[in-house]
């Protein structure tokens, strides 16, 4: 029998061992239900779906409504409320994937989603919520009805006839965004076959919230890749170049971006595209609306 230190360590060398032959066997199901629901609810719905594929038993703990709550957006329920067309959901995992696609909300003006991977808010707003010059008179602008499908999601979008002064404004609420989160803002446009003028003087735009602003130069065509960025303002943000396909079939250009860190809340997100220095006429574009959603 072994006595003093050397007996010490014999014990402590027998607990050691007892601990790692448990560990090494211990498994996720081994953990109380409510910890394995905490530590999932701190990853994200791309981890959590992921870990339901191991087995039975986990997949009840990862589908479980106190996980998926934390990856919904903390206003959801007053979301849910602006929403043109309630959703059926049986469960908030059900909820979360449903969100995943862009639903009409406030009347049909926006459009409201959440990404997949992430959970973060996006929104589209309509052409009908921006303030576009001049766009109630019927010699600049017409509004079309949508076509199914490959047109627009919104009721209806605009498409400038002919005008020398371009001027598109959108406006949302910062709050309205996701925090701690970096956000580009992009029109959602198109190019008529007849579409002219648009691209022989750059455009200006630009995003501002709060204190923060950033503009640059950007030419509403396919093959132009000239920009320009006003170096007299911080901080700086160099824009997109040109319109790039989407998936939905229309194009996109940046307007500008920055980080929501949560200290915006009271101030408003604005966004512009501008060009009223030359004196030609310009006509063919067609507007859907302006997005704004997290950029990677």
């Amino acid at each position: 029998m072994f006595t003093g230190p050397a007996g010490s360590f014999a014990a402590d060398y027998k607990v050691c061992r007892s601990i790692n032959t448990y560990t090494t066997t211990m498994s996720l199901e081994d953990l109380p239900q409510d910890c394995f629901q905490l530590i999932l609810s701190l990853t994200s719905p791309r981890d959590a779906s992921r870990s339901s594929l191991v087995s039975l038993s986990i997949r009840a703990m990862a589908d479980s409504d106190s996980v998926w709550e934390k990856f919904l957006p903390e206003d959801y329920a007053e979301i849910l409320s602006r929403l043109v067309t309630p959703i059926p959901y049986s469960s908030n995992k059900d909820l979360f994937i449903k969100l995943c696609d862009p639903n009409l909300i406030d009347g049909g003006k926006k459009m409201f989603s959440i990404e997949k991977s992430t959970g973060k808010k996006c929104y589209i707003l309509s052409a009908r919520d921006l303030s576009i010059t001049w766009a109630c008179n019927p010699l600049y602008w017409c509004w079309k009805r949508s076509l199914p499908a490959s047109e627009s999601r919104f009721a209806e979008v605009a498409e400038l006839r002919t005008i020398w002064w371009l001027e598109i404004c959108g406006t949302m609420k910062a709050q309205m965004l996701s925090p701690n989160t970096v956000y580009g803002a992009y029109l959602v446009t198109k190019l008529a076959n007849r579409a002219y003028g648009l691209d022989s003087l750059p455009s200006a735009v630009s995003l501002e919230v709060g204190d923060f602003k950033s503009q640059g130069s950007v030419y509403l065509s396919i093959n132009q890749k000239v920009t320009k960025v006003d170096e007299n303002v911080r901080p700086i943000r160099v824009m997109e170049e040109r319109l790039r396909e989407r998936k939905d079939g229309w194009m996109e250009i940046e307007l500008g971006s920055f980080y929501n860190d949560g200290c915006y809340c009271n101030k408003d997100v604005k966004m512009s595209l501008k060009e009223v220095r030359g004196a030609h006429l310009k006509g063919g574009l067609i507007v859907g609306g302006i997005e704004i959603r997290p950029k990677h």
